[in-house]
C-alpha cells in the first residue's frame, strides 16, 4: 500500500510544484508588460500633455513638436514595441492577454503616424493646433496653480507655433498639406483671437470667474493675463495669420486624394488601420458602402411614405429643408429640444443598462469662434456640444437621433464608464478608438428605436438619414481618397442619398477630404456592435439579456474591434453573463 501511494504523493506534489512554477512565470510576465504600459503612459502623458481633459493636471507648457523630438519619440515608440513584442502573449493571464491586444494596437499606431511623419500636417478643415489651445480656456480651474499654469502656456505660444509653422514648410516641401480647397476661410478662427480686445479674448475666459481665488490675487492675475494676451498671445496670431495666408495656404496641394500624398495609397492603408482597426482593402469598403446605401435608402423611403407625403424622394427633401416646422427658432429652442431628448433617455436607461456613469454632462452651445465650420454636434466626458449657428441647416427631425449619439448614451455616457473602470490601466481609461467610440454611438442612435425614443415617422427619417450619412461615408471616404472622385461628386452623392442640409454636406465632405480614413470608423464600427448583438441573440436565445450585453462591452473601455468582438465571444461562452450579475 505504502508503495502505491508514494508514486501518487510524488506526483501530485511534482504537479503542483509544476502549476506554481506556471504561475509564478504568469505573474512575471504580467508585471513585465505591465511596468511597459505603465512607463510609457507616463511618458506618453509628459511628452503630449492634454489640457483638453479637464480630469488631469493643467500643463505649465505645450508640447514639443519640432523634427528632433518627433524623432526622438519614434525611436522611443518603436523600442516601446521591440520590449512587447518580446513577451510572449500566451505567458500572460487572459486578463493581460486583453491588454497586450490593446496595448500593442495603440503603439504600432503611433508608430506609423511617426514614420510617415504626420506632424507635418497639425491643421485641416476640421482640427487645427491652434483651435486646440483654446479648448484649454473653456475647462473647468481649480487652483491657483491653474491660472498660473494657463499664463505660462501662453507664454510658450510664440515658440509653439514656430515649431508648427517649421513642421508644416517641411510637409508643404514634399507635398505633404491638406487640400487647399478645404481652407478656405479657416482662418476665420486665427482673426477671431487677433481681432478680439484682450478682456473680450477667449485665452481671457478663465480670469472672468475665479471662485476660491482671493481678491487680492484675482486682481494680479487678471492684469498678468490682459498683458500677456496683449503681448504675447496676439502677436504670435498675427504672425500665423500672416504665415497662413501669405505662405502656407498658397502653397497647399490643388490634389485631394490622400493616394495623391508621399506613398499615399500606403498612408492610406494605414489610416483604414488606424481608424477602423481593422485591414481592410479600399474597394471593398466602397462596395459595403453602396449596397448599405441602397439598403438604407429603401427604409428611408418606407419612413417617407408612413409620414402620407405623396411626392417623389427629392421633393420630399425639398419639403423637410424648407418647412419651417422641421427648424427651432432660437438657439435656446434648440438646446431645449435636445435637453429633453436627453432626459427621455434617462427614463429608459435603467431597462437597457446595469451600470450606469456616475458623471452627468452639460449641453452647451459650440463656441461662436469655431460655430461656422463645426459639425452638428460633438460630445464627450461631461459635455455635450450642440451647434446652434445657422438654425436653418439643423433639422428638428435628426435632433433625437443626434442626441442619443453624442450624450447618452453614446459618447457622454461610453467614455465616463471607460474612466470610471479604475480596474484598468490608463491607457484604457484614458484613450479613444474612433471605429468603437464612433461605432458605438451610432449603434446608439438605431438603440432609439429599441427605446421607443423616435415618435414621429419624421424622426425616423431622421434617424435612417444619420444611418445612411455614415454609410455613405464608406463610398465617399474612398471614392475620394482611392478612386478619383472629385469634390463635386462626393457633394452631389450626399444630395442625392442623404436629407443632410447644404451647409452640412460641404463642411463634412471638406472632413472626410482633410481627414483620411477617419469617416470609415462609425459604419465599420457599428457593424461591429450589431454583427456581435446578432451573433449573441442567436446563440443565448431567452437567455439573452441586452444590460448584461451592453455593459460586456461598455466595460471594455475604447478598443480595437477585433477585441471587442472576442468580448462578445466570451460573453456567448459564458451563457449570456454580464460583468455585474447583481444589476442585470
Amino acid at each position: 500500500m505504502r508503495s502505491l501511494l508514494v508514486p501518487a504523493v510524488a506526483a501530485a506534489l511534482a504537479a503542483a510544484l509544476s502549476g506554481c512554477s506556471q504561475q509564478s512565470r504568469q505573474h512575471a510576465a504580467d508585471e513585465r508588460l505591465a511596468a511597459i504600459y505603465s512607463s510609457e503612459w507616463k511618458w506618453r502623458t509628459d511628452q503630449l500633455p492634454d489640457d483638453e481633459d479637464s480630469t488631469r493636471p493643467l500643463a505649465d507648457h505645450l508640447p514639443k513638436v519640432d523634427a528632433a523630438t518627433q524623432d526622438m519619440r519614434r525611436k522611443y515608440w518603436e523600442a516601446v514595441l521591440r520590449r512587447v513584442e518580446a513577451i510572449p502573449r500566451a505567458s500572460l493571464s487572459a486578463k493581460e492577454q486583453v491588454n497586450y491586444d490593446i496595448y500593442r494596437a495603440q503603439i504600432a499606431v503611433l508608430i506609423a503616424n511617426q514614420r510617415f511623419r504626420d506632424f507635418e500636417m497639425p491643421a485641416n478643415s476640421d482640427t487645427t493646433f491652434w483651435t486646440n489651445i483654446g479648448y484649454t480656456a473653456r475647462r473647468p480651474f481649480r487652483t491657483l496653480v491653474d491660472y498660473q499654469h494657463w499664463i505660462a502656456q501662453m507664454h510658450d505660444i510664440p515658440r509653439y507655433f514656430h515649431e508648427q509653422m517649421e513642421e508644416m514648410r517641411a510637409g508643404m516641401r514634399r507635398g505633404f498639406t491638406p487640400p487647399r480647397v478645404t481652407m478656405a476661410g479657416r482662418d476665420t478662427s486665427i482673426t477671431a483671437v487677433t481681432d478680439a480686445t484682450p478682456a473680450a479674448s477667449l485665452f481671457y475666459t478663465p480670469f472672468r470667474d475665479m471662485p476660491g481665488i482671493a481678491a487680492a490675487r484675482q486682481a494680479s492675475l487678471r492684469a498678468d493675463a490682459l498683458k500677456t494676451i496683449r503681448e504675447v498671445v496676439q502677436p504670435a496670431y498675427v504672425e500665423l495669420l500672416q504665415f497662413m495666408r501669405t505662405e502656407y495656404v498658397p502653397g497647399m496641394r490643388t490634389t485631394l486624394a490622400a493616394a495623391d500624398l508621399p506613398d499615399g495609397r500606403n498612408y492610406y492603408r494605414a489610416k483604414i488601420r488606424e481608424f477602423t482597426t481593422l485591414d481592410l482593402d479600399a474597394d471593398a469598403i466602397h462596395q459595403l458602402g453602396v449596397a448599405e446605401v441602397q439598403r438604407l435608402h429603401e427604409a428611408m423611403v418606407a419612413a417617407m411614405r408612413e409620414t402620407g407625403f405623396a411626392g417623389d424622394f427629392p421633393a420630399f427633401l425639398r419639403f423637410l429643408r424648407t418647412d419651417p416646422r422641421f427648424y427651432a427658432r432660437s438657439p435656446e429652442e434648440l438646446l431645449m429640444h435636445a435637453a429633453w431628448a436627453a432626459k427621455r433617455f434617462d427614463g429608459k436607461a435603467a431597462q437597457f443598462f446595469g451600470y450606469l456613469p456616475r458623471a452627468r454632462f452639460a449641453i452647451k452651445p459650440v463656441p461662436e469662434d469655431l460655430a461656422p465650420f463645426y459639425t452638428a454636434g460633438r460630445g464627450g466626458a461631461g459635455i455635450y456640444l450642440l451647434n446652434t449657428y445657422d438654425l436653418p441647416s439643423r433639422p428638428l427631425y435628426n435632433l433625437t437621433a443626434l442626441t442619443l449619439h453624442e450624450s447618452a448614451p453614446g459618447h457622454a455616457f461610453q467614455i465616463p464608464i471607460a474612466m470610471e473602470h479604475k480596474d484598468q490601466p490608463m491607457f484604457r481609461q484614458l484613450t479613444y478608438l474612433s471605429a468603437y467610440g464612433e461605432g458605438w454611438a451610432l449603434y446608439c442612435e438605431q438603440l432609439g428605436l429599441e427605446m421607443g425614443l423616435y415618435d414621429t415617422p419624421y424622426e425616423r427619417f431622421g434617424m435612417f438619414g444619420y444611418q445612411i450619412w455614415r454609410a455613405a461615408r464608406l463610398v465617399v471616404d474612398t471614392g475620394i481618397h482611392a478612386q478619383g472622385w472629385t469634390r463635386e461628386r462626393a457633394i452631389e452623392y450626399f444630395r442625392q442619398y442623404t436629407a443632410l442640409p447644404e451647409r452640412e454636406i460641404d463642411t463634412e465632405v471638406d472632413r472626410y477630404i482633410a481627414w483620411p480614413g477617419q469617416a470609415l470608423s462609425y459604419y465599420l464600427g457599428e457593424r461591429a456592435f450589431l454583427d456581435g448583438r446578432a451573433r449573441a441573440e442567436q446563440a443565448l436565445g431567452e437567455r439573452f439579456n441586452v444590460r448584461a450585453f451592453h455593459d460586456a462591452v461598455l466595460e471594455l473601455g475604447s478598443v480595437p474591434l477585433p477585441v471587442l468582438q472576442a468580448r462578445i465571444e466570451r460573453f456567448i461562452a459564458e451563457g449570456g453573463r454580464g460583468p455585474y450579475p447583481d444589476m442585470e
